[in-house]
């Protein structure tokens, strides 16, 4: 059955971060949302493309405004030959099979609808649909989108899984796996794991793989950045456990701050520019060194729009990884709009963090 979500209100459409927290909360629980529908209150069309959702043979999810919850149950009564009743203060159709406080499931023919009232401020209600875990997702790294195909296909056949492979950046690819009616992805996983031993990592989360490996072994990381503006460090504190293994980061902007901060040389500064492979090193050294983690990362380059020069044009980026035994500091060429290029960089930098030591995170 394809999940679709609908959301029905201006406040969806134009209030991105309560969106947003909906969409995180149902991929939370759900594979795959297959589409995503926006309807303005005063839209006619609402209820006929209801009726047509609710005689379908999907899982809907319908997001409304509390002020709007009875007024969607009623559209969908009127779909449904059905009538509301009052059930723990909440007007909802009669044929209800399960509800919660602002949260109902409705089964009508082949589908199942679970219709949430969500405002701002407020805490999402449960999500009453049921999920059959029938997918995974896994981590490559170091292997172009090819090879991995031909890695993976034959033992996908074997354990009969459909996998989609997508290339997030160079040298890091998301696998992911959908089981067939008989299909084992555990299997699969650990077939896999097998022939790359060192180079894939079964989760769908890698930010909260290195938060709980690094917890678990009582290490802490630290970050200096600057084109990245804090982005690297929000990658780790949206996650629950981020406390455990970061302590803080600093977001070194200017020159003298990455002097006085992070005592990066000024002859260094001065020679070598602040996007600069030197430059980076010695903030990977003295945020480690202000922080006393075991691991540093370093952020420095030119995310644009504009500021590049011929020698180190929009999307120069250099990044900086050190452990307690060594470092690594990389030059990339990146593509894109500003945004883009923060976040591909921070990619860069989780993947370097994880190839720096091996031992700790295959």
């Amino acid at each position: 059955m394809k999940l679709h979500l609908i959301f029905i209100g201006n406040k969806f459409i134009y209030n991105t971060s309560l969106k947003e927290y909906v969409i995180r909360n149902i991929e939370q629980k759900s594979d795959f949302i297959d589409s995503v529908t926006y309807f303005k209150e005063s839209d006619n069309s609402l209820f006929l493309y209801l009726e047509q959702e609710l005689n379908s043979s999907d899982k809907l999810i319908v997001v409304t405004s509390k002020y709007h919850f009875s007024t969607i149950g009623k559209l969908i009564c009127t779909a449904t030959s059905d009538n509301q009743i009052l059930k723990d203060g909440m007007l909802i159709p009669s044929k209800v099979s399960v509800f919660e406080e602002g949260s109902y499931l409705l089964e009508h023919n082949n589908s199942i609808t679970n219709v949430l009232h969500v405002d701002e401020m407020q805490k999402l209600p449960e999500i009453l649909l049921h999920f059959e875990e029938s997918n995974a997702t896994i981590h490559i790294f170091e292997e172009d989108k090819e090879s991995a195909i031909a890695i993976l296909s034959p033992i996908a056949q074997t354990h009969e899984v459909n996998i989609d492979i997508v290339t997030l950046i160079d040298g890091w690819l998301r696998v992911d796996v959908r089981s067939k009616k008989y299909g084992n992805i555990s299997k699969f996983i650990t077939s896999s794991k097998q022939l790359l031993p060192n180079k894939l990592i079964g989760v769908a989360c890698i930010v909260t793989y290195i938060t709980d490996r690094l917890a678990a072994k009582n290490k802490k990381i630290s970050f200096a950045e600057s084109c990245t503006g804090g982005l690297l460090t929000y990658f780790f504190t949206r996650r629950n456990g981020a406390s455990k293994i970061l302590d803080g980061s600093l977001v070194t902007y200017s020159n003298i701050i990455k002097e006085n901060w992070l005592g990066v040389n000024n002859e260094t500064l001065k020679k070598y520019g602040a996007v600069s492979n030197e430059v980076v090193l010695e903030m990977s050294e003295g945020v480690m060194n202000v922080s006393n983690a075991d691991y540093a990362i370093s952020v420095s380059g030119v995310a644009g729009d504009g500021g590049g020069t011929e020698y180190k044009p929009v999307g120069t980026i250099h990044v900086g990884v050190r452990t307690e035994e060594e470092h690594k500091e990389v030059r990339l060429n990146l593509s894109g709009d500003r945004n883009y290029i923060q976040y591909q960089s921070t990619l860069f930098a989780i993947k370097i963090l994880i190839l720096i030591d091996k031992e700790m995170f295959f």
